[in-house]
């Protein structure tokens, strides 16, 4: 299990705030939040589309044995978003799921998006929902993990030598940058020339938050950060570098080193065993981690979270909806299972239970059941639903509860 712990959000040591209280840690959080509800929870499901309502679907049941399993009760409630909001509201995040998603302890969303809706104008596009989604729960740290599981080294698409081993964790700038950026829009040039334009801008305390949360999960890994930007062109990541730089100094025990983007995406081929942990903007970010996530051979296989300093986190697999599969019972469900573990370590702080999921899914691959996404010659193949009937078979295994102790 070494291995796929290595990277999950258990090295996250940055502290949330509640108001008018002081600092708490994310277990300390769950310490106050069990002693509240008394090891309730409120989860908020947002199946969305394509793929997702079946991943949501085996992490569902999943979630529930894991947390009965261990005392905790799980209430869930499942909500509208992306394309099938909009097939049914006319908006891609109704005012109810954001508001269901806000007033629970955690929220476990599927995918979203789909051929249907890639003609929308952009407000009525299922994407734009996933950004009012975040926005909405204030959630600024994107936290990706890329490990190459020894039992998948040969899924990867990369060379045995090159792939084995990578363990890297991309922290993500989620909430600024690019993509939220104004002014923005559409005008006519004096040529006469339809014209769009974005803005790249951060502000000094967006740049610092995301950086200290990146030095302290460097500082809980291997003790290196690199710092992922575009200093020799844009002003945005002068002044990023200029703040991550500075922040150093209160870190003295991390390795931080800079990089321009192009070089990044190359050096994540060539030699991914370089990085331990990565830190960058909205864009850049978004392009890195999926390219890191590449290597381990599917993205079918890869949780993520995203937080913020207080409310719940959004949890959720990297992939897209996939709606060429969808329906098929085609679709792996791991990264979904993962990502629920996720959720019960960073936004209810239920180790145990988080710890039985994770062993689970290492031992459904070490028995040999794969995906079509992650089947080789030799191995048995599964759909979703018989992938999540036997990580259900091993949360109640020997090797689940060993895991805990």
């Amino acid at each position: 299990m070494a291995a796929l712990q290595a990277t999950p959000l258990k090295t996250l040591a940055f502290s949330r705030r509640r108001a008018g209280s002081a600092a708490l840690r994310p277990r300390q959080m769950a310490s106050f939040r069990c002693s509240a509800a008394a090891r309730s929870y409120n989860i908020t499901l947002l199946p969305g589309d394509g793929i997702g309502p079946e991943v949501v679907a085996v992490a569902k049941d999943v979630l529930s044995l894991a947390g009965a399993l261990e005392g905790v009760e799980l209430r869930f409630q499942e909500k509208l978003m992306g394309g099938s909001a909009l097939d049914a509201t006319g908006v891609p995040l109704p005012d109810e799921t954001l508001a269901a998603a806000r007033d629970s302890e955690a929220v476990l969303l599927g995918a979203i998006g789909g051929y249907k809706w890639d003609n929308n104008e952009k407000h009525l596009k299922p994407e734009t929902g996933l950004l009012q989604l975040r926005a909405g729960l204030r959630v600024f740290a994107n936290l990706r993990p890329a490990a190459v599981l020894p039992q998948l080294v040969d899924a990867s698409t990369l060379k045995k030598e090159v792939a084995e081993g990578v363990d890297i964790m991309v922290v993500r700038e989620l909430t600024g940058g690019i993509y939220f950026g104004k002014p923005r829009g559409f005008e006519t040039n004096d040529n006469g020339e339809e014209t769009g334009f974005n803005t790249e801008v951060y502000s000094a305390s967006e740049i610092d938050r995301i950086a200290r949360v990146a030095f302290e999960v460097a500082r809980k890994r291997r003790g290196k950060l690199c710092s992922v930007d575009k200093a020799n062109v844009l002003e945005a990541s002068m002044l990023w570098r200029r703040r991550v730089t500075a922040l150093s100094s209160e870190f003295p025990d991390i390795e931080l080193s800079h990089m321009y983007v192009d070089n990044a995406s190359m050096q994540l081929v060539r030699n991914p065993k370089q990085f331990d942990t990565i830190v960058t903007n909205n864009i850049f970010g978004d392009i890195l981690s999926d390219e890191a996530s590449m290597i381990t051979g599917s993205i079918g296989m890869l949780p993520s979270a995203s937080v913020g300093e207080s409310g719940p986190g959004l949890f959720e697999p990297i992939h897209g909806s996939a709606p060429d599969i969808a329906g098929q019972d085609k679709a792996n469900p791991l990264a979904t299972i993962l990502s629920a573990a996720m959720l019960l370590r960073y936004g209810l702080g239920e180790e145990n239970a988080a710890k039985r999921i994770e062993a689970a899914v290492t031992e459904t691959l070490n028995q040999g059941f794969r995906t079509g996404d992650i089947y080789s010659p030799g191995t048995t193949l599964v759909g979703c639903k018989r992938m999540g009937e036997e990580v259900l078979k091993t949360v109640e295994s020997e090797k689940a509860v060993a895991a805990i102790n």
